[in-house]
């Protein structure tokens, strides 16, 4: 059961823009979280016993619970107004955690890299040939084409290379996370008619 706030009236406006970003972002990347959960929550048996069988070190909690056991109820609860102080848990505090949920879950902005990295070539081969039309019919400055088109080439091709080891990184990161390929939630024992 996870604790969700009602409502995020109350919150600073940076604090819910950044909160807004991160969930949609996640979305975006493929991560099944429940919006605006805090830590606070209650769980069965079976999600600790499930939970236990994730040897990570470092754990998102809020990106685990949805695959910690099939069926996850939500309470609402209105914060109360702090009435003293300020909170400890600021922006870099934040920005960790969603870094945190990022990299645990996703491996998404690698492969950025590499989308990048292709288009930034491609787009250099076009300014190429675009150049060497413009060199073979005189309308070029002179030492223009030939410094800037292969650095953009080189700048490709090195986004591209690198989003590429990107990849396999990625994979070997998820790989070495050792998470369970599925979950037991119930043994039904059935007895053995060998003996009949």
């Amino acid at each position: 059961m996870l604790g969700v706030k009602a409502s995020r009236a109350d919150d600073p406006f940076m604090k819910t823009l950044t909160a807004i970003a991160f969930y949609k972002g996640m979305k975006w990347m493929g991560v099944d979280l429940v919006e605006n959960h805090a830590d606070c929550r209650l769980m069965s048996a079976r999600a600790l016993l499930n939970l236990s069988k994730f040897p990570e070190y470092v754990l998102f909690l809020r990106g685990l619970q949805p695959l910690l056991h099939g069926r996850i109820s939500t309470v609402k609860y209105d914060l109360a107004p702090r009435l003293a102080g300020k909170s400890k848990y600021g922006l870099k505090k934040m920005l960790g955690l969603a870094l945190n949920g990022i990299t645990s879950f996703s491996t998404t902005p690698l492969r950025l890299i590499s989308w990048t990295g292709a288009l930034v070539f491609v787009v250099s081969l076009l300014f190429a040939v675009a150049a060497l039309g413009k060199a073979l019919s005189g309308e070029t400055l002179p030492g223009w084409a030939s410094i800037t088109v292969p650095l953009y080439l080189l700048g490709g091709l090195i986004m591209l290379s690198i989003g590429v080891t990107g990849e396999y990184v990625g994979k070997i990161y998820m790989e070495v996370k050792h998470r369970p390929r599925f979950l037991i939630d119930e043994v039904a024992h059935i007895e053995s008619r060998l003996d009949e």
